[in-house]
């Protein structure tokens, strides 16, 4: 018995993977009707496509976007969890750098020269109170994982950082200028205290919270009374900074209501709403920038 030598047109004819040369493929993507080989095929309406296809359409499909306007994401609060993250390892940075806390805090008197302290007393805490840290984090992972899908990552994150900054700007606003003298000689007043903490972000979520409830038609009296008992605390236990909690809660409702009123009220969802949105909020930095010029200016 002999075989039949196998020609180069019968080797021609075996129809193979594009991607995967050395693969035999026998089913074809219904789009460019090339073989795809099963590692590169991918389900379609009708048939398999393969992954190059899939790829060249994904660009023409419209990029989902929230209720307000913002990126559509697949429902982790990646910013969320990121900012927790930063916070816990600043955490612990500061029990193996103990001077870390008195270089980021934010302080009123240094604030002109070191202006980062704005925004880095936001990632740090109280050594000293363990449950600091525990109620803001878990405050910021149940705000976040609310407002973070429905705003959208980037807008969620300005919202929070821009909060951060406010409450740092009101503390400032409220602190009496004091020198160097009058701190040693009678004792330092807000001017010369440090605040750390990311209460005032947090209360800026808060904020950002109600106001998006309200443009939805939802209800918020939930969040008026964990307000109003943060707010008694605040004025009750000594050494919590109110003043940046007010300052970041104002911030966060500004920022919410830059991103619900700003556009076309009829669609939400309008794209041409999304540069409005961010006119709105570099706004909103910007008069939080001159408030801190014009305090250090009069100081």
């Amino acid at each position: 018995m002999s075989e039949q030598p196998v020609t180069p047109e019968a080797v021609e004819q075996i129809p193979v993977c594009p991607r995967h040369p050395d693969r035999e493929s026998y089913v074809r993507c219904q789009r460019c009707r090339r073989p795809t080989c099963p590692e590169c095929q991918r389900p379609a309406a009708v048939g398999v496509q393969c992954v190059d296809c899939v790829r060249e359409g994904n660009k023409t499909v419209r990029q989902a976007r929230t209720v307000f306007g913002g990126a559509a994401t697949d429902g982790r609060p990646l910013v969320t969890m990121t900012i927790i993250g930063i916070c816990v390892a600043v955490f612990l940075a500061q029990y193996a750098s103990p001077d870390l806390t008195n270089r980021i805090a934010f302080v009123p008197a240094l604030g002109e020269a070191e202006p980062w302290r704005f925004l880095t007393s936001a990632f740090a805490h109280s050594q000293s109170l363990i449950v600091h840290i525990a109620f803001n984090m878990y405050a910021l992972w149940v705000m976040g994982g609310y407002l973070e899908p429905l705003v959208g990552r980037a807008r969620f994150a300005a919202t929070y950082l821009l909060s951060a900054l406010g409450g740092s700007v009101v503390y400032l606003l409220m602190a009496a200028p004091q020198s160097y003298e009058e701190a040693v000689t009678t004792g330092p007043g807000m001017w010369w205290s440090g605040a750390v903490g990311a209460s005032g972000a947090v209360f800026g979520l808060f904020g950002a919270f109600l106001v998006l409830q309200k443009r939805l038609g939802r209800s918020a009296a939930g969040m008026y009374v964990v307000i109003g008992i943060n707010a008694v605390l605040g004025f009750v236990i000594p050494g919590i900074a109110w003043q940046a909690h007010l300052g970041g809660m104002l911030t966060g409702a500004a920022c919410a209501a830059a991103i619900a009123y700003l556009g076309r009220a009829k669609s939400l969802m309008n794209r041409g709403n999304k540069a409005l949105h961010w006119v709105g909020l570099a706004a909103i930095l910007v008069v939080l920038v001159l408030l801190a010029v014009a305090k250090y200016a009069t100081a």
